[in-house]
C-alpha cells in the first residue's frame, strides 16, 4: 500500500518523520512529498486510491497502528479520515494555480515534476520571442507578491528593454515577515516550479545568471533548492544550452544572515555583493541598475514561482482569475489565533472575514476575533468592521493596509493593542538598517511617546505628537521599514483608541 507523508519542515516539527517511520516499519511503501498546506491536520497521511489521495489526519506515531487498520479496511468513517484532498481544497474555494504541485510530488525528483506538468510552462517560452514572453506576463495581470505589488511585466519589460550586459535575475526567498510561509512551502514541496520561473524571466530579459538569496532560517529549504539544482543541470533545464536552445542560464543560492532589512530588495543587492545590508538610494531602479550595477529582475518566490502556470496556460487564463487590478490568486498564509491554520490560494476578491471565520475557522481560543493584521508586522491592524475588505491591492489601500505578501495575524478580544503598537516600533529599531534618522531614531522615540500615554504623562500632547512622528517616518524614511512601520501604530491608535488610555497599577 502506497502512502504519502509531507517531509515539510512545519510538518516535520510536530511528527512527521516519526509517522514516516512507524509507517514504513508496517510494511506501507511512503513517499515524502511536501505539504498541502493544511497545517491543523499535520501530519496529514494521504493514501493513494483508484487515482485519488484520501487524507487522514492529524496522525502521531502512536496512532499509525489504529490508522494502519483502518486503511487496510479502506475505512471513511475514521474520525481523522478527511476525504478526497483535492476535493477538501476545492471545497474551500482554493485555486491552486502556483501551488497545485505541492504535496502531490516528490520533490526534487525530475520525472515526477515532468510527470505532474512540469516543464510546460518553460517549453512554450522556448518557441516564443522573449518580447512577447514578456507581453504574456503583462497579459495576465501578475503582481509582485513580495509585499509591493508592481507589475511584474513592466519590472520584465524594463531590463529586456536595457542594452547593457550582463543581466541578472534574482530571486528574493529572505522570507521575513511573521506570519509568512508560502516561499518556504514552494521551495520545499517543488523547488522545480521556482527555477523554472527564472529560467523563464531569463529568457525574456537576456540574463545568463540567476541568484536565490535565501533566509538562513531556512535549512530544508536549503538542501531541497541544492538537489533541484543539481538535477535541473542534468536534465538540461540550466546550464550552456537551456533545453537545448543555445541560451545560457544557470542559477546559484546565496544565503542572508538574519537580517529582515534584506527583504528589501536594494538592501538584498548590497548584501549579495557582500556587502552590509544598508538601503540604496532610488532611482536608479534595480531593473536599470541592480546588481553590480547591472540590469536586474528582483522577484519575490511565488511571484516567480507563478510564471510557469502563465507561459503553459495563457496570460488570458491567469488573468481571467481574481477582480480589477488584482489578477490570478494570493497564497494567504493564516494564523496567529486562528482554529484552521494553513496556507489558502485562494482567487483574489476574497473577504478577510471570509477567510478567518468560514475557512480558517474563527479563533482557536472561541473568543471573537478582534482584530488581523494583514501584510507582516509593517501591515495595519484592522478590526471586525473592516473584515469585509476583499483581498484586492487597492481596496486595501483604500482602508490604509496592504496586502503585502499574504500574511494575515488573528488576534482575539484579549490582545493589547497598545503593546502592538509599541512592538511594531520596537521591532522597527531593532531591524533598522540605520541609514535614514527618520526610522533609525523615530522607531526609538515613539516607544518613548507609547509608554508616556499609557502612564497618563500628558495624553492627548503625547498623542498628536505620537501622530506627527509616524508622519514624519512616512514622509522621511528612505524605504517601506521606516515608511510603513507607523501603520500598525496608527490603525492602533484609529481602531482601538480605548487600549491608549491611561494603564491603572494591579492592586
Amino acid at each position: 500500500m502506497r502512502v504519502f507523508v509531507p517531509a515539510d519542515s512545519t510538518a516535520v516539527s510536530i511528527g512527521a518523520d516519526e509517522v514516516a517511520a512507524a509507517l514504513r516499519s508496517a510494511g506501507l511503501d511512503v513517499v515524502r512529498t511536501g505539504s498541502r498546506g493544511l497545517y491543523w491536520l499535520e501530519p496529514l497521511v494521504e493514501v493513494e486510491t483508484e487515482g485519488r489521495r484520501i487524507g487522514y489526519g492529524p496522525i502521531q506515531a502512536n496512532d499509525t497502528a489504529t490508522l494502519v487498520e483502518a486503511l487496510q479496511a479502506e475505512s471513511r468513517d475514521d474520525p481523522r479520515c478527511v476525504g478526497d484532498v483535492d476535493e477538501l481544497l476545492a471545497s474551500q474555494g482554493q485555486q491552486r494555480l502556483t501551488l497545485g504541485r505541492t504535496g502531490r510530488l516528490v520533490p526534487g525528483d525530475w520525472d515526477d515534476y515532468v510527470a505532474h506538468g512540469g516543464t510546460a510552462g518553460l517549453r512554450a517560452a522556448l518557441a516564443m520571442e522573449p518580447q512577447a514572453i514578456v507581453d504574456e506576463v503583462k497579459a495576465s495581470g501578475l503582481r509582485g507578491r513580495g509585499g509591493a505589488g508592481f507589475p511584474t511585466g513592466i519590472k520584465w519589460q524594463t531590463v529586456h528593454d536595457q542594452e547593457v550586459t550582463p543581466k541578472y535575475i534574482v530571486c528574493n526567498a529572505d522570507e521575513g515577515d511573521s506570519g509568512t510561509f508560502a516561499d518556504r512551502m514552494l521551495m520545499e514541496g517543488d523547488p522545480f516550479c521556482l527555477l523554472e520561473g527564472m529560467t523563464i524571466a531569463a529568457l525574456a530579459v537576456g540574463a545568463e545568471r540567476g541568484y536565490i538569496y535565501l533566509r538562513s532560517e531556512y535549512p530544508d529549504a536549503h538542501r531541497m533548492l541544492e538537489k533541484a539544482l543539481e538535477a535541473a543541470r542534468a536534465n538540461g533545464m540550466l546550464g550552456e544550452s537551456v533545453m537545448g536552445s543555445g541560451q545560457a542560464f544557470d542559477i546559484e543560492v546565496r544565503l542572508g544572515a538574519g537580517a529582515y532589512i534584506c527583504g528589501e530588495e536594494t538592501s538584498l543587492l548590497e548584501s549579495l555583493e557582500g556587502k552590509r545590508g544598508v538601503i540604496r538610494f532610488k532611482p536608479p531602479l534595480p531593473a536599470i541598475q541592480g546588481f553590480l550595477n547591472r540590469p536586474t529582475v528582483v522577484n519575490n518566490v511565488i511571484t516567480l514561482g507563478s510564471v510557469p502556470a502563465i507561459l503553459a496556460d495563457g496570460g488570458a487564463a491567469y488573468h481571467a482569475v481574481g477582480v480589477e487590478k488584482s489578477r490570478g490568486t494570493l497564497t494567504v498564509q493564516l494564523c496567529g489565533n486562528v482554529a484552521r491554520p494553513g496556507l489558502y490560494e485562494v482567487p483574489f476578491g476574497v473577504t478577510l472575514g471570509h477567510l478567518i471565520n468560514e475557512l480558517g475557522g474563527g479563533c482557536a481560543s472561541g473568543r471573537p476575533a478582534r482584530a488581523v493584521q494583514v501584510g507582516g508586522p509593517l501591515g495595519a491592524y484592522l478590526p471586525p468592521d473592516l473584515f469585509d475588505t476583499p483581498l484586492d491591492y487597492e481596496a486595501f489601500a483604500e482602508v490604509n493596509s496592504m496586502i503585502g505578501h499574504g500574511g494575515v495575524v488573528v488576534f482575539d478580544d484579549t490582545v493589547d493593542m497598545v503593546a502592538q503598537a509599541r512592538f511594531a516600533l520596537e521591532f522597527c529599531a531593532i531591524e533598522s538598517c540605520g541609514k535614514c534618522t527618520p526610522c533609525r531614531v523615530g522607531s526609538v522615540r515613539g516607544q518613548e511617546v507609547i509608554d508616556r500615554i499609557t502612564a497618563d504623562d500628558d495624553r492627548d500632547r503625547n498623542i498628536a505628537l505620537l501622530r506627527e512622528l509616524c508622519e514624519t517616518m512616512i514622509q522621511g524614511s528612505l524605504c517601506a521599514h521606516g515608511g510603513m512601520a507607523p501603520f500598525p501604530v496608527l490603525s492602533a491608535l484609529n481602531h482601538f483608541p480605548d487600549d491608549f488610555e491611561p494603564r491603572t497599577a494591579a492592586a
